[in-house]
């Protein structure tokens, strides 16, 4: 799910980020938005770090699962295919952060 928004705060340091693998296996930096639970399964907002931070941005909103392996404490991001829980996520995210995002349809 990509939804644009132009963040309104002047420029600060990012603290956030966390580092995906694409599907060609290249690190992609993301800045960490937020946690949305919604019916029992949480999801991540994302923000792609790129150099050019002037035009809007898009999120990207994966769902968090665990490891299968109880050995292990790791956590991973599955995309989403359901338009309609992408679209319930971003709107909850959306109601949470309208004072600090100017949001674009």
């Amino acid at each position: 799910m990509s939804d644009e928004f132009n963040n309104n705060e002047e420029s600060e340091e990012i603290d956030n980020i966390i580092i995906l693998n694409d599907e060609n296996g290249e690190e992609v930096p993301f800045e960490f938005l937020d946690l949305i639970e919604l019916d029992g399964e949480e999801y991540v907002v994302l923000l792609p770090v790129e150099e050019d931070e002037e035009e809007a941005e898009e999120v990207v909103i994966l769902k968090l699962e665990d490891s299968d392996n109880e050995d292990e404490d790791q956590e991973s991001y599955v995309s989403v295919d359901d338009e309609e829980i992408l679209n319930k996520v971003f709107e909850m995210f959306k109601e949470k952060f309208k004072d600090e995002f100017n949001f674009v349809d």
